[in-house]
């Protein structure tokens, strides 16, 4: 039997999730009551970490990205994830990356390959992760170059989720300055917002999440 954490951007979504998953005799629910996943009884982590998350750059997501670096199983369902971003979290050892509107049956699939080690993606981005490589590769480059190291410091520090006053003194520099490159990520990458930001530094491999 496979034993399953729900994490979800809502209560409505976990327990959505949650009721599709009972109806697999194969999958095992457990309740989350700490930070590091042991069950209500102090049992051991669960085989696969099922994340349900609005974009790869969402704290969720992130929390089960580090989750998946120290060896756990990871499947995370977030909405239309760029390929590019998809290439890193695999990287990260997350084993599977699904469009958050799969069907119940796609997802416990998902699972069940996770749990024995088999990597789940969206049919489309496998095909973009294969046929175009090397695009990926050269616009990343672009962009790397086009962003000063303190501007690259501040972006992975947005990403963190650090407003400007907290990233200020960790790089010792005041506000104002933070201020200032912020602005300049944002124009240099096109975006609109600092959320944007960080999710265009993910799809071209800027942040390492």
């Amino acid at each position: 039997m496979i034993r399953v954490l729900v994490k979800a951007s809502s209560p409505i979504a976990k327990a959505g999730l949650e009721t599709l998953l009972r109806a697999h005799c194969a999958l095992c629910l457990i309740d989350e009551s700490s930070e590091d996943g042991r069950g209500v009884e102090g049992d051991s982590p669960p085989d696969v970490l099922l994340v349900e998350a609005g974009m790869l750059a969402d704290p969720a997501a992130r929390k089960a990205i580090d989750w998946a670096r120290a060896g756990g199983t990871v499947v995370l369902l977030v909405h239309d994830p760029p390929a590019e971003a998809v290439a890193g979290v695999l990287r990260a050892g997350v084993k599977a990356v699904l469009s958050s509107g799969r069907s119940g049956p796609e997802i416990v699939a998902a699972i069940e390959a996770a749990a024995v080690g088999m990597v789940v993606l969206n049919p489309t981005d496998l095909e973009t992760l294969l046929r175009a490589p090397a695009a990926a590769e050269i616009s990343s480059e672009g962009i790397v170059e086009s962003l000063t190291p303190r501007e690259l410091e501040v972006l992975r520090l947005v990403a963190a989720g650090l407003g400007n006053k907290e990233i200020a003194p960790r790089l010792g520099i005041s506000e104002h300055t933070v201020k200032f490159h912020v602005a300049s990520i944002m124009g240099k990458l096109g975006a609109a917002s600092r959320t944007e930001a960080v999710t265009l530094g993910i799809r071209h491999g800027l942040i390492m999440i």
